[in-house]
Parts: structure tokens; sequence; C-alpha cells
């Protein structure tokens, strides 16, 4: 097994994309249809509701309980931004957010509900209501919000021929103990605001058709989810990825950033949405190439790895129309030594 070889089977494994695999069985269970198979499909960041001539988004994230017991001041941090971020990579704008919030007693509450109220008002989105519960074993958390897009950037369009953009903002630093690359808490919050602004200004001006910010499946499982919502192939060069220094690469691809994007790009259009960010001092790059088939890969200039085929093996169940939906498990790939721990929430 070549370097390359043993660091595809890691990804495969990380546990943030195997939890995405999870949401095939749900989506089967419900009865739920990709893209051209509904009025508002299922698979990306935010359900896309039709408004006039935009769109509503409406979207949940629910964390997880080990992450909210052990960093609950951020948990709530992160119930604010990381919806916001799946707001912005639809090409949206935030209107507000509600939160639900279970908790053995009012002290773990007061530290989670201090973090949920910081970012709304760092980002200047409010939080306008929820549900309660102060009498429970455990602390939990979900968190919904509302936007609207002009214009959507999509996991469904992204077309054979497209450039994979990245872009990440590496002024930060990880927050142990969990794989999280936090760039927020101590930035501005008028550059935060600014910077998501970036993604619905590249949607308005056309300049992108399909994005998805990067969650807690790392840069190569976030592009396996638009792979496999779009109905393309996706093949990443490892060496062009924008990285902090000194970080082991492997976690690098694993890891859950707080501003992080892939975005498909159209040739003609690659210069200008890195420039975008890049004029705001946001890490931007090419970081691979959109083409027929269905497997994700990695390369490294030299050789070739395939991490997984989502239109063999689907990890959401969200076929595009006219791509059927395979229901076989997810395969577990080879061991590989001393994986690096999983990233949250």
């Amino acid at each position: 097994m070549t370097a390359l070889d043993a660091l595809a089977a890691e990804l495969a494994r990380a546990p943030g994309l195997a939890a995405k695999a999870d949401i095939a069985a749900v989506t089967r269970r419900l009865g739920l249809t990709g893209a051209g198979g509904a009025a508002v499909p299922v698979g990306d960041d935010c359900a896309a509701i039709p408004d006039g001539d935009g769109h509503l988004l409406f979207a949940i994230e629910g964390f997880m309980n080990r992450f909210v017991a052990a960093d609950p001041w951020f948990a709530g941090w992160c119930g604010v931004m990381v919806n916001l971020s799946d707001i912005a990579a639809m090409g949206g704008r935030p209107i507000a957010v509600v939160d639900a919030l279970w908790s053995p007693g009012d002290g773990t509450a007061a530290e989670i509900l201090d973090g949920l109220r910081a970012a709304a008002r760092c980002y200047g989105v409010p939080v306008v209501g929820g549900h309660s519960n102060l009498s429970t074993p455990q602390p939990q958390l979900a968190v919904a919000v509302l936007g609207r897009a002009e214009r959507l950037l999509t996991s469904a369009d992204a077309r054979p021929g497209d450039r994979l953009v990245m872009a990440v903002d590496l002024r930060g630093a990880w927050r142990p103990p969990f794989d999280n690359w936090q760039a927020a808490l101590d930035a501005p919050a008028d550059r935060l605001r600014g910077d998501l602004a970036l993604l619905p200004a590249i949607a308005e001006a056309g300049l992108a058709r399909a994005a998805k910010d990067i969650s807690q499946a790392g840069v190569v499982g976030t592009a396996a989810m638009l792979a496999e919502c779009s109905g393309v192939g996706i093949t990443i060069d490892v060496t062009a990825i924008p990285a902090p220094p000194d970080t082991d690469p492997a976690r690098w691809l694993k890891a859950f950033p707080s501003f992080g994007y892939l975005l498909a790009v159209a040739p003609d259009h690659e210069a200008a949405v890195i420039r975008r960010f890049t004029d705001r001092d946001i890490a931007a790059a090419t970081i691979g190439h959109i083409h027929a088939g269905s497997v994700v890969a990695i390369t490294d200039g030299r050789s070739t790895a395939v991490v997984c085929d989502p239109g063999t093996f689907p990890l959401l169940g969200c076929a595009p129309h006219g791509m059927p939906a395979v229901t076989r498990p997810v395969p577990t790939p080879p061991p590989v030594p001393t994986p690096i721990g999983e990233a949250v929430p």
C-alpha cells in the first residue's frame, strides 16, 4: 500500500464521513428524493423552498452529546455559526434562528445559552424562540435557521468540466479535543459578517452554480456528498489544498473548519471566485476537477487513489433525477494505522 493509498483508506473510514452514511437510511425510510424528484428536494445544506423570485432556506443542526457536554459554551456558539454557514453555502442570507435545549439543570444550560447568545450578537442574527427542558440526564442541543436566497448555490449543480475551488479561513487554531479548526472567536464581528456575505454575492453575480460548506466529514467527505447530489465524480489534488503550516495532512483533510467551502466553478469564473476570497485574506485555491462518473479520488500529481464511490454506495441516498438510488451499505475500508480522532460537531 502506497502512502496515498493509506491516506485514502484513512479518509474513507473517518468517523465524520461514516456518520454521513446514516443519512441514506433516513431518507429511504422517509421516502425523500433528491434533485428533480420533489418540489423541495433534499440532500443540500438547507431545504430551498420557492418563495416569490427567490427561495426561503430552512435548516437544522443537531449536536453530538459528548461535544455539548465537553464544550457547552462553544457548542452554543456553533449552534449559530454552523447554521449560518449552511445558509451561506446555498447563496443565502440568514433571517433568524431558534434553538431546542435539554440540560440537567440550569448551570450547563446557562453556558450553552451564553455561547448561543454571543454568536447571535456577533453575526447579527436574532434568536427568536425555541424549546427548553432543564430536567434531562444529559445536555443536548439542536438549532434551526431560516434564511433567504435570491439565487441559489446547490449541491446538485456541479457539472463535468467544473473546477473544485476550496476557500478556508486559516486565521485560527485547533480547538481541542476534537478536530475543529475555529477562526471565528477572535475575529471582529464585521469581518465575520462580511466573509459570510461572499457566498451570496458570488451566487448573485453568477460566478458559481454549486457549493457546500465543509462539514465534519472533512474536505474529501464533503466533496463526496457534493458528487453524490450532482451525479458526478471528483478528483482532489491533496498537494493543492490550502492548510495551516505544520499541520498533519490527514488531520486537516478530516477537519471541520469554522469557515470552509467547496465551490464548483466553471473555468471562466475560476480566477474571479478565488479573488473574491483572497481579497478578504481568506485562503482559496483550485484543488481538483469535476468529471463524469461517480468516484471520489485523491491524487498527489503522480498517482491516484479512490476514497469512495457515492454512486454505488451512497451517503445521502439523494440521487439526482435519472440516477438510480442504490441502497447497498457503505463498505468498510481496510484498517489503517493510528487513525486520528473524529471531527465534531
